[in-house]
């Protein structure tokens, strides 16, 4: 931590709480830890049990409106990450992201929508926050979320 601050201060000092996984809708888990990776199941954009903006970016979406809920699939992710690791401490970092955005035909910013996600990562674990990823443009979502978001996680050395 090149701050020396933890995730949960950092998340302290931005005024973000994390959300606990959602319960599973299917035959899955929300994430699981193998060896010192977390892999997170694809969240969608839950704010308080709602999908936030729902719809389509380019068409019922804004990209700003799009990044809001990018920003909460981070979120997400990051408490289900937590809460398979024993903590959100216990979580050292992001490896990768993959982004499914559910567009209109025209739609061509995937990029800055997914900001929205990267920024949050990298504002929870800073340097460690730095990651790969893919946008992936579809026509769908499950409850119409605009925002699907993988991610994988490492865990914190000791």
């Amino acid at each position: 931590m090149e701050d020396g601050l933890r995730p949960s201060e950092r998340l302290r000092s931005l005024g973000w709480t994390l959300p606990s996984a959602p319960a599973p809708v299917g035959s899955y888990v929300p994430a699981r830890v193998q060896g010192d990776l977390i892999l997170v199941t694809g969240q969608l954009a839950f704010v308080n049990g709602e999908i936030l903006h729902p719809g389509l970016l380019g068409a019922e979406v804004t990209p700003e409106e799009g990044a809001e809920a990018a920003r909460a699939c981070a979120l997400n992710s990051i408490g289900a990450a937590a809460g398979a690791a024993g903590g959100v401490d216990a979580v050292g970092g992001v490896l990768q992201i993959i982004g499914f955005l559910a567009t209109a035909p025209d739609f061509t910013a995937h990029s800055a929508v997914l900001n929205g996600a990267s920024d949050v990562l990298a504002a929870v674990f800073g340097v460690e926050g730095r990651h790969t990823r893919s946008n992936v443009g579809v026509s769908t979502l499950p409850l119409r979320s605009p925002i699907e978001l993988q991610v994988t996680f490492f865990v914190r050395s000791v």
